[in-house]
């Protein structure tokens, strides 16, 4: 058995020089939550900079970190929120860029590191085509940093995507991104739009619209990854098929019609779940025991939670060994054929 980390970033040194020049040249009111997320990681503090030197960093430094914590392999991809946060021929050109560069580094460590492709949800035919390029140059799939610029993939017009996931036959990642301008009102004043409550409640919500906006009908062999224990999502099982169905019987809103399926089929069958930030026993044995052993995959969230001691957590879980190797390693390797 080895440990494969299914959730770590990366952020290329072009990417953070775009990012303070956005923050330099951009209105406070444009984007509050990119504003708090890398406002402060650009910033002075310690933690900040021990942040953007890791991030960064694909060489002797993640390495020894990871052989520090026994991972034998990380999956890799661009930190939230990726290139959505351009207009979308600048992000559609980044990605392309920033996918080289990341498989560059794959192959100079390529029984370390494996990786998903950036894409421009924004510009779907050609994230599609980039999707494909990447899977060519040797990515396992594709990340998308949940919303981009307060748009969701479950409206059509983003379907390419999932089409192209399919048939590919290759997942995608969501990953969580602050929520955006008409959200994330409520959440600042008490500092909760990050990861400590905003992502999972962006990313989460983000999820739900692609199920109950009947994109797995559309596409039921697509496969889709998120982290941090699914977003809550899977401890709402049994509410969220009960009201799905009696709103729907109600016929109370034009955007949620029937499935084919109860909410919880779909993230039974078409999702996968990493424990990335979530080392808490109890809540990981709950989704193994809901979604089946074989839908959670380990998942540090390094560089942004780097605590050696909580591979612990994974080590000594209350499971057959052979469940310990689904969690740790053969899930990822099915998901993302590594």
């Amino acid at each position: 058995m080895i440990r494969i980390a299914s959730e770590e970033a990366w952020a290329p040194p072009d990417l953070l020089a775009r990012y303070r020049k956005l923050l330099a040249e951009k209105p406070a009111a444009w984007d509050p939550g990119f504003r708090s997320l890398w406002g402060f990681f650009l910033g002075p503090k310690p933690r900040a900079t021990a942040l953007v030197d890791r991030i960064q960093e694909m060489g002797e430094q993640r390495l020894a970190h990871m052989d520090e914590t026994g991972i034998a392999k990380q999956l890799v991809f661009l930190t939230a929120p990726g290139v959505q946060v351009f207009d979308a021929p600048t992000a559609s050109a980044l990605a392309r860029d920033y996918n080289d560069e990341l498989i560059g580094h794959v192959k100079a460590h390529p029984t370390r590191y494996a990786a998903l492709a950036a894409i421009a949800p924004h510009s779907p035919d050609e994230a599609a085509k980039e999707l494909e390029r990447g899977i060519k140059i040797g990515m396992k799939g594709a990340v998308v940093n949940s919303h981009t610029q307060g748009r969701y993939l479950d409206e059509e017009e983003f379907w390419p995507i999932f089409e192209a996931c399919e048939a590919l036959d290759v997942p995608l990642y969501i990953h969580p991104n602050t929520p955006p301008p008409a959200m994330i009102g409520p959440f600042l004043p008490r500092g909760l739009d990050g990861a400590v409550f905003g992502f999972g409640v962006e990313t989460g919500l983000h999820l739900l619209r692609i199920i109950v906006a009947g994109v797995f009908d559309r596409f039921p062999k697509l496969r889709i990854a998120v982290g941090h224990l699914g977003e809550g999502l899977p401890f709402w099982l049994f509410r969220l098929d009960f009201m799905h169905r009696s709103m729907v019987m109600s016929e109370r809103y034009p955007g949620a019609g029937p499935l084919k399926k109860k909410i919880s089929d779909y993230l039974k069958e078409n999702v996968w779940i990493t424990t990335s930030g979530m080392q808490w026993a109890p809540a990981i044995l709950f989704c193994m025991q809901v979604l089946g052993p074989e839908r959670v995959l380990y998942a540090m969230d390094y560089p942004y939670q780097f605590v050696p001691e909580e591979v612990k957590v994974t080590d000594e879980l209350a499971v057959s060994e052979a469940d310990r190797k689904l969690v740790y390693q053969t899930n990822a390797e099915r998901l993302f054929r590594l």
